[in-house]
């Protein structure tokens, strides 16, 4: 794959269209040669951000779009999931695990947590409608990579 190609796909906040997302992340960070292991981080990180942009920027409302734009470099792909809502300005804060596995915290709020040990990078950004967005990156290291096929 060349060097600073773009796809950009568009998707209707509507769970379960996160996985169109998903798949393209899928396919284009394999063409570049990311082993198995890293493209499945991608992928969940591409759900998750995806599923927060659906509930929480587009408050599942179906005629609003969730856009997802893929750009790469030599040696990383990023991810940019834009939605309609006002965003974050800031990355959230971590998780208490502790507390939330022994039930004295709500679960809900790990997919950020999540997605930021998954890629290299996550950005929160905040716009006004339809310029909010997350911006994830995954670099790629051809022979951490190459050792895990």
């Amino acid at each position: 794959m060349r060097s600073g190609s773009s796809v950009e796909v568009r998707i209707p906040s509507e769970l379960g269209f996160e996985k169109v997302a998903m798949s393209t992340a899928s396919s284009m960070a394999a063409l570049m040669g990311f082993s198995h292991d890293r493209i499945e981080d991608l992928k969940t990180a591409v759900a998750e951000a995806c599923i927060n942009a659906i509930e929480h920027g587009n408050h599942l409302d179906s005629s609003l779009n969730v856009g997802v734009v893929l750009s790469t470099t030599d040696d990383e792909l990023e991810v940019r999931v834009i939605d309609d809502g006002a965003g974050m300005d800031h990355a959230p804060a971590a998780p208490d695990i502790d507390r939330k596995m022994l039930g004295e915290e709500d679960t809900r709020g790990m997919g950020m947590f999540l997605i930021q040990a998954l890629v290299d990078e996550a950005e929160w950004h905040k716009g006004p409608p339809g310029k909010s967005f997350v911006r994830l990156v995954i670099r790629l290291d051809r022979a951490k990579d190459k050792e895990k096929e």
